[in-house]
Order: structure tokens, then sequence, then C-alpha cells
């Protein structure tokens, strides 16, 4: 949807096939739901978050796509897809900058959550790009990164005041992948299962 809607102020024969496809996956998905409330064994609020990107999806702009999705108590709260602000020069880039995106969203989270319930809650986000944890965790500045804007490089010190826990996933267990690109069905399947 969120690129068919780029072209509502003059859609094409294509975009309209579009549209049909999109409300095919409605209707067949039309018994799919969001759960609350089927963790309780779960007594620690941890917030987990899932992050990942698709290098330069757009194909006008050129810009990559970032999403993220999170999770309290393994109920899915709060989730988001969009084109980044700026164009990634690479994969690890774009995966740095939806990191970065994510990080901002699971402080939010955190503080909220932590408000709410009167006790320090604990953020976990977990990427599958290790070159982009690598970059996030290491301090020094080399030419293969200089260009990465200022804004983005805060991760590193969120990271080392501890206030979120970065981890590596396995790129099949990352639930954000059905944000960023097409997967099959039975990679959507797998996704929602995890969510």
């Amino acid at each position: 949807m969120s690129v068919v809607s780029r072209f509502m102020a003059n859609p094409g024969k294509e975009h309209w096939t579009i549209v049909k496809w999109v409300f095919r996956y409605l209707k067949g998905s039309i018994d799919k739901v969001l759960v609350y409330g089927g963790a309780k064994e779960l007594k620690e609020p941890n917030i987990i978050g899932y992050t990942n990107a698709d290098y330069a999806s757009d194909l006008d702009k050129r810009r990559s796509s970032t999403g993220y999705v999170f999770q309290l108590w393994n109920s899915t709260i709060s989730w988001k897809t969009n084109l980044q602000p700026v164009v990634a020069l690479s994969t690890t880039g774009s995966e740095y900058i939806a990191m970065t995106e994510a990080v901002k969203e699971s402080l939010w989270l955190k503080g909220l959550v932590s408000e709410l319930l009167g006790n320090n809650v604990k953020a976990i986000l977990k990427c599958d790009s290790q070159s982009a944890i690598h970059l996030a965790k290491n301090q020094n500045h080399h030419e293969r990164t200089k260009h990465i804007d200022i804004r983005y490089h805060f991760i590193r010190e969120i990271l080392e005041k501890k206030e979120i826990n970065l981890i590596k996933v396995a790129g099949n267990d990352n639930a954000a992948n059905m944000f960023t690109k097409a997967v099959h069905m039975s990679k959507l399947h797998h996704c929602l299962r995890l969510l």
C-alpha cells in the first residue's frame, strides 16, 4: 500500500492492478488478527524489537525502506514501514539508518511502559545485519562510514549507556522482513507466527 499510495494523484493501469492484488491479499488474510494477553507466564515486561531494511527499494528515488516491529509480553504493540529520508550508499548504511529509527522508537516505548508500570523495562533490538551491528558498536570512524550523517550515530551513545541491548537475529527469524520486501506466502506466515 505504501508504494501504491505514492501514485494516488495520477494512477495508471498498473496501479489499479496492484490495488486489486491488495484486495485479494486482504480477502485471503481476513482471519489474521493480533492477539493480546497470550504470554501470562512472562513476568518481566521486556520490549523486543525487530528491524530490517531493503536497500534502494524505491526505483524512482533509490531510497531504501525501513521496517520495524516491537512486542511487549509477546504481543505486537508497535510497527512501522516507510522510505528512508536519505539515500543510503550501501546495504550496511540502509540497515544502520533503519536500526537508528528503531532505537528511537524503542526508547520511546521503554519510557512509556516504564512510566505506566512503575518499573524499569529492558529493551532488546534484533537486527539481521552483522555489519550494521558492528558499525553501531564500533566507535571508530573510518573511510567507509564518514558519509553517514551524524544524527544516525546517536545509536552508539545509547548502546554505550546500555539503554538498549542490540543483538543479531538470523535473517529467517527476523519478523520485520515482511515490512521491507515482498515475501513468499510461507515466509509471510512464518513472520506472522513470530508476531
